[in-house]
């Protein structure tokens, strides 16, 4: 099933939408949030794909849908633990500025802000584009509760929803805050959601070895910057789940990212990202010449799957001074 949050109040109103993204109707007799329904799955899940059912079919009508009208489908989120796991992009990175690969066992995650997700359609507000205004493409699901020590056999089970992200970054902030070994805060500002998560029965053969595997597009004022696929994926998502749970348990909303969709023949398919971009030119040519966002630009993003139209309706943002 297709599911939305229509703007009310911090936790928006919960949709459910058909699968042409065309129509949707009120979850409120089921669940009056996504956060809700998250957190009794078990017990609505059905009356979610009832209704589903029922919009599909035509039984409900259903009311035309706004794409302007929606937050994110979880506005705000109890956890939003972010991984790399597209092992291209981290080499790219390692070879342009001589970066020793980073020994480990695990995969690499960072926990970010998850108290606000922008919606798809929302300006997003930076202080300053001498911080390196950076957006980075990147597919995302959603737990219920995981417990602590999940292993990653069992850990597939938890997942309820399939999202896709814009993790923005300010890349002139980012390397100060990671040689202090604490982490991210200042570089890592508000992510942004594609207006519609899914289950994954909805991403059809997309879904493999519990990765998605779609094309991620991505537009920079209306221009290509990418249409990579996401087909490299180091880790799977039961991989980051287990991981994140290792010694914590995970409360149902938490949100795992898969980090930059990156695809081993760039050359080709382009970059979801200006740091990945950078790191090809430094490769090239001795230099960076793309340049960071400007206030005033805009950056749109899509999924495309087996169906031929956008998996989670699409990202379109105009980058504005706060």
């Amino acid at each position: 099933m297709k599911l939305a949050s229509r703007r009310a109040g911090r936790d928006g109103e919960l949709l459910v939408v058909s699968s042409d993204l065309t129509r949707a109707v009120p979850a409120a007799g089921v669940a009056a949030t996504l956060q809700q329904a998250l957190d009794e799955w078990d017990a609505v899940a059905p009356a979610l794909e009832t209704l589903y059912a029922d919009l599909n079919a035509g039984r409900t009508a259903g009311t035309p849908l706004d794409p302007d009208s929606l937050d994110a489908p979880l506005p705000r989120a109890w956890q939003w633990l972010d991984g790399s796991a597209f092992p291209q992009h981290g080499a790219l990175m390692q070879r342009a500025y001589n970066h020793a690969p980073i020994e480990t066992d695990h995969p690499l995650m960072y926990q970010g802000m998850s108290h606000r997700f922008l919606a798809a359609s929302e300006s997003v507000p930076f202080v300053d584009e001498a911080h390196g205004i950076d957006f980075e493409g990147e597919f995302a699901v959603i737990t219920g509760d995981v417990p602590i020590d999940t292993p990653a056999a069992e850990a597939a089970r938890h997942i309820r929803l399939a999202v896709q992200v814009n993790d923005w970054s300010l890349r002139a902030l980012a390397g100060a805050e990671m040689k202090t070994g604490f982490g991210w805060v200042n570089a890592k500002p508000a992510c942004s959601m594609a207006p519609i998560a899914i289950t994954l029965d909805e991403l059809g053969g997309c879904w493999r070895d519990n990765r998605i595997q779609a094309t991620l597009e991505v537009r920079r004022n209306g221009e290509r910057f990418g249409r990579v696929p996401a087909t490299e994926m180091e880790y799977g998502f039961e991989e980051l789940i287990a991981h994140a749970a290792r010694t914590r348990d995970l409360c149902a909303g938490t949100v795992i990212g898969s980090g930059t969709v990156s695809h081993s023949t760039y050359a080709t398919v382009g970059s979801c990202c200006i740091s990945e971009r950078h790191a090809i030119e430094m490769i090239a040519h001795g230099e960076r010449r793309t340049r960071f966002l400007s206030f005033g630009e805009r950056i749109a993003m899509e999924a495309w799957g087996e169906r031929g139209a956008p998996m989670f309706g699409t990202i379109d943002q105009k980058v504005v001074e706060a």
